[in-house]
């Protein structure tokens, strides 16, 4: 690897870790201490529609039945719920409550929190470009964890 590419993956890797680091501890500050980053990811693709365990369990990259014990857990905490599927009698859509959509709330606002101060150190326009390079980059679809 040449050596300009050479820090590029711990760089990267670093900002990632950073700021989910930041993101868990801003919602753990607003009162929702009982939840992993993980969980995040889940409540991703759920405040973006209603999934099935399927759907989480492939968003996750995790097995059918992980994923059905993390909705469980979360079920028991009352940020999500189960709900009967509208076309599929066999499936059950899961939902985030009203305590799973503050909680999505409260990771926003520490999203915002964190990413402020890069903001302020890259400026307009350096913060433009790289949102725009990481778009041409990025891999479209699932966000998960790094398991």
């Amino acid at each position: 690897m040449s050596s300009d590419l050479a820090d590029l993956p711990v760089l990267l890797l670093g900002a990632a870790r950073a700021l989910v680091d930041g993101i868990d501890a801003g919602v753990r500050a607003r009162g929702f201490t009982d939840l992993r980053p993980a969980h995040g990811f889940a409540f991703a693709l759920l405040s973006s529609g209603h999934a099935t365990v399927v759907d989480l369990a492939r968003h996750l990259d995790i097995t059918k039945q992980a994923a059905s014990q993390m909705v469980d857990d979360l079920a028991a905490k009352s940020y999500v719920e189960r709900r009967p599927h509208p076309s599929d009698a066999r499936a059950r859509l899961v939902v985030l409550t009203e305590k799973g959509w503050a909680c999505t709330r409260a990771a926003d606002e520490a999203a915002e929190e964190v990413l402020r101060p890069w903001a302020e150190a890259l400026g307009p326009r350096r913060l433009a470009a790289l949102r725009a390079d990481l778009s041409r980059m990025a891999a479209p679809g699932r966000l998960r964890p790094l398991w």
